[in-house]
């Protein structure tokens, strides 16, 4: 993106400056003999020690401050015939990798009376206060204390300088914790000669006054920068038509504030404006129906990270006829506008940056802007544009960057854009292209440094492809390339051998079928992805990369093999390959690693020890090997370690402590392994976890309350296949963000908990986020997580953010389903199968509108099928076999597509299609109701006379035995015999019964 500095103004207030200092130095150029060898004023050298003396130097920069003449000292300037200090300038040039200097401000600079200019930007004084003095320098005209970390308040003493024309006190970068705030900004009105006033990173929310009130009293001012102030409306200025004396500003910056309003129409009534910045800004429409003729001067217009919609589009049309020759740079990306790009953009003669990215814009790309010939940025990214690229894009000779990603567009890519012989960066990312890409498109792009073609995943692989020579020689000299999803050639591209300059490659899924050349190791990458391809043969054990963090991305391809050691590398993905063996004894050794993913191969043995040295480690994925053992109990310094995926090995044993001596812990995945023991407390340290899989193990015990309470951030908990028992802990329901819920094939037991219905992730919808697919912002750990929807076992990783499931079949739950359990407006797949479930289906089941499976077999359900579940459009997996349900089988919307009587066998009261049996007719079903009504009668009277005759009878026949001694004595003997009767009997017959089942046996 062109640069949005403000050099113009910016240099005019420098120019001015420099010209008097010529004037003053104006005699360096015939010096009189008498000045040749005058030191400096030695009070003025003795004021530079003192003020040395105050100060921390780790850099040393101020070692020149030595010698008996100041004037030679490094960041002093003298006067040339007084020999007078007029300059201090102690800038921190190299910020980026030196601290600078700190300490403290000596008042001793009060006797460099003639200082002029004075310097101290980008050092680190730690928070200390501006001190009060540094407004008694009469004849100072340049003050520089930016990104030097003061903190406190800005002096209002620096309304002193009456003769200064540049004031920078921007605060710096807003992470570092000692900020500035300004309480009264009335001393600005005493610095009429101000030509440069920032104040960026300052707060002004407390300001007793207004900014613009001070502000509009400063009649010289060219360059006025309050961005990052904390400033939050306009309201002082609300008057449509309000005096704005600012007559000579030509930059105004104001990004980054919450304004949170519209644009105050005095913005547009200073003429001479050349540059105006207010992104970031919170600022919606509409836009002040004002006349845009007095910005008839702007150059630059950035209104990008805000809320305007439809009326942007009214502004650039308006600016269209006012500024079509002077607006250079237009930037209103990240905003709301939508419909088609106005043709009005084909106005500005003289526009060299464009961005419209990340808005809603749809319909083709405009031929008006293929008028743009001074173009040499244009971003529309993130819109929806349709259709093919224009081939008059060739027409755009200045074009520099072209961004189209993130679009709709299809269609093959015109050979024109050879004609963009400037072009340096091309993303065409997301897309749906089509056709061939010949040499020819890259003819004339010699400047070429990036290129990006990931084609969409929604447009099938072969639609477009690469067709050069083998010995083909590019014009170019990449220092990027991305390509995926495209063919580009069973070999290996030869003509990468001769891009020198090659930082990253990415060629993901692009049908080479090849072993990886030898001269690829030996360029000067630190980024490289083939992932995805046929890639076979061995890798080379060692390798030396050059750059000191190296990410490298070969999975999903067929490479055999021992895993290498290579021990310069940061991100090593050797995922889903044919790798065997075990795992290096010496990768502990590779102490840079920061990502090891060696999942999905053929690896066997313990887990090494030595990971534990690799202390930057933050992912290890070494799932679906055939590794065994135990767990490592000695990673306890792996602070930085924030997933662990073991999972689909054969390890054992339980968890150790060490899992969760950090809270830092995000994801643990350690399911389909052999692991045993309860689900220990020291899990309880896992507080930012939001995956937990421990599915398919033997864990046994209660499933601990702390899992809702010490977990908040929990979104994905599998523990099914377990021996896990005891009730379902309510706790869970205080898990906002949970949206998976497997606790299948256990042992838990009780009722389902009510609050269920209380899962508030499970009641929104939830979208998913095409942009974490783009490889460029590379995902370090994938989550996934194997789950049974659908009645099959199928595995989750990139859309796992929006399953929404709760499973709680194969368990020995009691009691009805909980009525709250149908607010879950957005879960998608519930199964409640195989438990002892009693009671009716709840009859707001019908509200669960993002239900797609829903599983309730053995049972023991009854009463009718809710007529509401027919209101469930998107169920389309339904099983309520082996209940007690009965009456008619709903037949609208989607129970006329399940046609299968298996969901619904064993279920003997139930009728309808897709049953054999009939539901009864109106008249018969009335004829029995009648029936019913009588039966019920006589059952009525059954159990009355039934409940009288059982005390009577009882009374009657052990009153009597009581009563009776001889009839006592005669019934128990009668007993006796009978049992003696009965044993030998079963005794005599059970010999050749057991001879005939054993025949049956050996004959079956």
């Amino acid at each position: 993106m062109a640069s949005r500095k403000t050099t113009v103004p910016l240099l005019l207030v420098l120019l001015s400056l420099l010209l008097e200092f010529l004037i003053v130095k104006a005699v360096i150029i015939h010096p009189h003999d008498g000045y040749l060898n005058k030191a400096c004023i030695e009070g003025e050298r003795k004021a530079l020690l003192e003020f040395k003396h105050g100060l921390e130097d780790p850099s040393g920069w101020l070692s020149s401050w030595v010698s008996a003449d100041c004037c030679k000292w490094r960041g002093v300037d003298c006067n040339i015939q007084t020999r007078n200090v007029v300059k201090v300038d102690l800038r921190n040039r190299d910020y980026l990798y030196s601290k600078g200097l700190g300490g403290e401000i000596s008042d001793s600079l009060l006797h460099l009376k003639y200082l002029s200019y004075l310097d101290l930007s980008s050092n680190d004084f730690q928070g200390i206060r501006i001190p009060n003095f540094l407004g008694s320098f009469e004849r100072l005209r340049y003050l520089n204390l930016s990104n030097a970390k003061f903190g406190g308040t800005i002096p209002p003493h620096l309304g002193n300088l009456s003769q200064l024309r540049y004031l920078d006190l921007n605060g710096g970068y807003s992470y570092y914790k000692l900020t500035i705030g300004i309480y009264n900004l009335n001393w600005l009105s005493s610095l009429p000669l101000l030509k440069y006033l920032d104040l960026g990173n300052a707060n002004l929310n407390k300001a007793t006054t207004n900014w613009m009130q001070p502000v509009n009293m400063l009649p010289s001012l060219l360059e006025l920068h309050l961005s990052s102030c904390e400033i939050s409306d306009f309201s002082h200025y609300s008057d449509p038509n309000p005096f704005v004396n600012l007559t000579s500003l030509q930059v105004i910056d104001l990004s980054y504030n919450n304004f949170n309003t519209t644009l105050p129409s005095w913005l547009f009534n200073i003429t001479t404006l050349r540059d105006l910045y207010l992104h970031h800004g919170a600022i919606r429409g509409p836009i002040p129906h004002v006349n845009l003729q007095s910005l008839g001067n702007l150059g630059t217009l950035d209104l990008s990270y805000n809320g305007i919609a439809s009326e942007g589009i009214e502004l650039v049309n308006g600016l269209s006829i006012c500024c079509n020759n002077s607006l250079e740079e237009l930037y209103l990306g990240y905003n709301r506008l939508s419909g088609e790009l106005p043709d009005s953009l084909g106005n500005f003669n003289n526009l060299r940056s464009l961005d419209l990215s990340y808005n809603s814009f749809d319909g083709p790309f405009p031929n008006s802007i293929q008028h743009l010939t001074n173009l040499e940025s244009l971003y529309l990214s993130r819109n929806s544009l349709s259709g093919p690229i224009p081939v008059g894009i060739g027409n755009m000779r200045r074009m520099k960057r072209l961004d189209l990603s993130l679009n709709l567009m299809n269609g093959t890519i015109p050979n024109s854009i050879s004609q963009l012989r400037e072009l340096t960066e091309l993303n065409l990312d997301w897309n749906s292209w089509e056709g061939v890409i010949f040499e020819i498109h890259f003819s004339n792009l010699s400047k070429l440094e990036y290129f990006s073609l990931h084609l969409s995943p929604k447009t099938k692989k072969q639609s477009l492809r690469f067709h050069v020579r083998p010995e083909w020689i590019p014009p170019f000299n990449l220092k990027y390339i991305y390509i995926s999803n495209c063919d580009v050639s069973p070999k290996f591209p030869s003509w990468l051998k001769t891009q020198k300059r090659l930082e990253s490659i990415v060629l993901e899924n692009v049908g080479v079928s090849d072993t990886i050349p030898e001269w690829l190791w030996k360029l000067d990458i630190n980024f490289l992805v083939l992932s995805r391809n046929q890639l076979f043969g061995k890798l080379p054990n060692t390798i030396s990369f050059r750059s000191s963090e190296v990410l490298v991305d070969l999975s999903f391809n067929r490479l055999v093999g021992l895993l290498p050691l290579w021990f310069n590398v940061t991100w090593l993905f050797l995922g889903n390959n044919l790798f065997s063996g075990t795992i290096p004894l010496e990768i502990g050794e590779l102490t840079n690693l920061k990502v090891l993913d060696v999942c999905g191969n053929l690896l066997n043995g313990i887990i090494p020890t030595s990971i534990s040295k690799i202390k930057y480690l933050s992912v290890i994925n070494l799932s679906n090997n055939h590794l065994s053992g135990k767990i490592p109990k000695n990673w306890n310094n792996l602070h930085q370690l924030y997933a662990i995926d073991l999972s689909k090995n054969k390890l054992s044993g339980g968890i150790p402590d060490w899992i969760c001596s950090i809270s830092s812990r995000t994801q643990l995945t350690l399911g389909d392994n052999n692991l045993i023991g309860e689900l220990f407390s020291s899990l309880q340290n896992c507080t930012q976890l939001y995956s937990l899989d421990l599915g398919n193990n033997k864990f046994s015990g209660e499933m601990p309350k702390w899992i809702g309470e010490r977990m908040p951030s929990l979104q994905r908990l599998r523990l099914r296949g377990n021996m896990l028992s005891g009730d379902i802990p309510e706790q869970l329901c205080s898990l906002s963000d949970l949206h998976i819920l497997d606790l299948a094939l256990n042992n838990f037991s009780g009722a389902i908990p009510q609050c269920l219905g209380n899962l508030t992730a499970l009641t929104s919808m939830t979208l998913l986020d095409i942009e974490n697919d783009d490889d460029k912002t590379y995902a370090w750990y994938s989550d996934h997580m194997d789950l049974v929807v659908k009645g099959q076992d199928m595995g989750f990783e990139s859309i796992l953010q929006i399953v929404k499931l709760i499973d709680l079949s194969s368990n020995n739950l009691w009691g009805e389903i909980p009525e709250g359990i149908t607010n879950l407006l957005t879960l998608g797949t519930l199964n409640l199968s195989r438990n002892h479930l009693t009671g009716k289906i709840p009859q707001t089941i019908g509200g669960m509108q993002g239900l797609e499976t829903l599983d309730l077999s053995c049972n023991y359900l009854s009463g009718s099928i809710p007529p509401s579940m027919s209101l469930i459009t998107s169920l389309n997996h339904l099983n309520l076999s082996h209940n007690l349900l009965s009456g008619p089988i709903p037949s609208t919307n989607q129970f006329s597509t399940f046609n299968d009587p298996s969901i619904y066998e064993a279920n003997l009261g139930l009728c309808g299609i897709p049953l054999s049996t009939n539901c009864s007719t109106p008249n018969d079903q009335n004829h029995e109701d009648d029936q019913d009504d009588e039966a019920d009668r006589y059952m009525t009277w059954f159990f009355i006379s039934m409940g009288l005759g059982f005390p009577v009878g009882f009374w009657a026949v052990c009153g009597s035995l009581a009563l009776n001694k001889s009839w006592r004595h005669a019934y128990f003997r009668f007993i006796d015999e009978t049992i003696d009767w009965l044993h030998v009997f079963i005794i005599v017959n059970m010999v050749p019964l057991k001879r005939k089942i054993e025949r049956v046996k050996f004959h079956g």
